[in-house]
């Protein structure tokens, strides 16, 4: 297989077929040995983080498309930590979405002083950052993708009702086995025209809280698969 990207958390293969593979690995986002998807670099490895990565991403792509949800899962292989999906093209260099419910991490490093850690969000509080670690992910605005060619409004329309939409379905999920969703990152693309989720969903890139304590990823899975 031809590779095509090495990513923080996953490889990306070129299939003869025209898809795509994901190989998961080890790796998350965080900073100093401690787990935080709201970092942009890689913190700390876990082992089993990438096939319970895969695990949950599967369980919530099987999900969506039963809601009737376009994303570009086609399938995977959990032995082997790997997932083929549909291409996609990215959005510019790489655009991260992130759906907030609960005001925490790097939002009260930027906003603390005007809202104190563990506010909830009504209706939920979407925003963008490009993926670039040299500058810290920039955010960026509606307006500013569209002025730099990224995507236009109606495109940035769609993946914002497909994030809450989304976020909805995994949040209303983790409440049937009491725990609570503050944050989830996604990544968008388009494929023939439309706008789709792709990636992952996965328990990595999610911040779960159980009674007030915040869910290991690989306990987070083990939670939602073992129910």
């Amino acid at each position: 297989m031809e590779m095509m990207y090495k990513g923080k958390t996953k490889d990306v293969y070129k299939l003869e077929n025209g898809n795509v593979l994901l190989k998961f690995k080890d790796d998350c986002t965080g900073k100093d040995g401690v787990f935080d998807p709201g970092e942009n670099s890689v913190g700390l490895t876990i082992d089993g983080i990438g096939k319970a990565n895969l695990q949950t991403s599967v369980y919530y792509f099987e999900m969506l498309k039963a809601a009737g949800i376009k994303t570009h899962y086609v399938s995977a292989n959990v032995d082997d930590a790997t997932m083929e999906v549909l291409p996609a093209t990215v959005f510019g260099h790489g655009l991260e979405v992130i759906c907030r419910l609960v005001a925490t991490g790097s939002f009260i490093r930027r906003y603390g002083e005007y809202m104190a850690d563990g506010t909830v969000l009504e209706g939920g509080y979407v925003e963008c950052t490009f993926k670039n670690d040299a500058k810290g992910d920039p955010l960026v605005t509606s307006e500013g993708l569209a002025a730099l060619g990224v995507m236009t409004q109606e495109m940035f329309d769609s993946m914002k009702e497909q994030t809450l939409k989304i976020t909805k379905i995994v949040a209303d999920d983790l409440k049937t086995i009491g725990l609570d969703l503050w944050d989830i990152k996604f990544e968008f693309g388009y494929n023939n025209g439309e706008v789709i989720l792709i990636d992952e969903i996965a328990s990595g890139n999610m911040r779960v809280y159980k009674d007030g304590t915040i869910v290991d990823p690989v306990e987070l899975t083990k939670l939602i698969l073992n129910r």
